[in-house]
């Protein structure tokens, strides 16, 4: 079996480590599997296969501003996209998040159309069915197709066109009469969307759940409170929140800003409780007493430790379509709370999480305090937890895909 997977990162991230773990699984199986990425780092490995410059990258999201079309453009990387999935000959060829600006959507899912190569798509944003924006959120024009979006420089990141309606055309057109492709969404959420547009209803669909390393991700010991930064006072509930962007000054998809207003709300309270807050990037402003801000976690069993001293893990997003953080919490034995934002309600523990209404701060702080004040046994939410968020499970399913589609369709030469 012969797997070629494409995607924006490699090993970075949350799709670039799904990626890295699924060719590391396929290797180890004795399949020959291969990478092509676009964007970050170079790397060293064998059959890892970087196609663009960064700076080729910036060139081509410049003219993207200035055309209004997110996913076009990149011809010297398709190019060589299409040159080395012809030299490999793979019996799949594996989309994953391919935006980035480091390949032409457009053309390449014309490309494997009409080469009648077996694709799977795994959807891991919106994108690939809106043709545009990365989050919907309420608009639905992208059902039957865009026409004028009056939020386009935002979404589109367009300096003067709005494309919108051009580019979900053609998309539409791209996947029109695909027949060896495959979709999985990584949420039920996210394959309940997918399924209402028109740009891919006529596909086959299924749901494969993200997969993290429960090698990693397992309950630590209580010794770990070492590990807390100078002024956490022990035996105080520590309430972890694990965030890309961290910013509390405006109204962020992230949501940080309501936990500046969730601490408060415990200060008001006198409810003695310290929140801990993980973020890759944030903006700094006066913090009440009871928030440390950490910054960024770059050493993933440093993360693991953070979330094992944690009592709860609190989600604020507008929307995810999947949340790893869920999966990393619960695998560490700690439950998640957090807003309804989409596929983290549908994906996580039932028994061990709770999600209000986006923005309810006060049933929010409720479900906290229930948690708080009930017992937890986190080797019993861990060992649950591995079972449905393990990344050998993930690779089985994937290779049980992978299988069925190899025998529908037919292996390589």
């Amino acid at each position: 079996m012969k797997i070629l997977q494409v995607n924006c990162v490699y090993n970075v991230g949350s799709t670039g480590k799904i990626v890295f773990d699924i060719h590391q699984g396929l290797k180890r199986l004795g399949c020959d599997s291969f990478v092509a990425y676009g964007r970050g780092k170079h790397s060293k490995e064998p059959h890892v296969y970087k196609i663009s410059t960064e700076l080729y990258s910036k060139v081509n999201k410049l003219c993207s501003n200035i055309s209004g079309l997110m996913y076009g453009g990149c011809f010297f990387s398709t190019f060589l996209l299409k040159r080395i999935i012809t030299k490999k000959k793979p019996d799949i060829v594996h989309l994953h998040c391919i935006n980035g600006n480091f390949v032409n959507i457009y053309e390449l899912i014309r490309w494997l159309k009409n080469k009648k190569i077996p694709t799977v798509l795994t959807l891991h944003a919106e994108f690939m069915y809106t043709a545009n924006c990365s989050h919907a959120f309420d608009c639905n024009q992208w059902i039957k197709g865009c026409k004028r979006c009056l939020d386009y420089k935002t979404k589109t990141n367009s300096y003067f066109l709005d494309n919108t309606a051009k580019s979900w055309h053609l998309m539409n057109s791209a996947f029109d009469n695909f027949k060896e492709i495959e979709v999985v969404s990584v949420s039920p959420w996210l394959q309940f969307r997918a399924e209402k547009s028109d740009i891919l209803s006529r596909i086959k669909h299924s749901t494969i759940l993200n997969g993290i390393d429960t090698d990693i991700f397992y309950p630590r010991s209580k010794s770990s409170k070492s590990i807390l930064p100078k002024g956490i006072k022990d035996g105080v509930p520590v309430i972890l929140h694990v965030t890309a962007n961290f910013d509390p000054l405006t109204d962020n998809i992230k949501g940080g800003r309501y936990i500046l207003e969730l601490a408060k709300l415990f200060l008001s309270q006198h409810i003695d409780v310290q929140f801990v807050i993980v973020a890759g990037v944030y903006k700094t402003c006066e913090l009440p007493s009871n928030i440390c801000l950490l910054g960024s976690v770059f050493d993933q069993n440093r993360l693991a430790e953070l979330y094992s001293i944690a009592d709860i893990t609190v989600i604020t997003s507008k929307r995810e379509t999947f949340s790893m953080i869920c999966a990393e919490s619960l695998c560490c034995g700690t439950p998640v709370v957090g807003f309804k934002a989409g596929a983290p309600e549908l994906i996580s523990l039932s028994d061990y999480s709770s999600f209000v209404d986006y923005g309810d701060l006060d049933s929010l702080l409720h479900v906290i305090l229930n948690f708080l004040n009930g017992k937890v046994c986190k080797n019993e939410i861990s060992s649950k937890a591995k079972k449905v968020y393990s990344r050998e499970r993930m690779l089985s399913e994937y290779i049980a895909l992978y299988k069925k589609m190899i025998k529908k369709y037919g292996e390589s030469e």
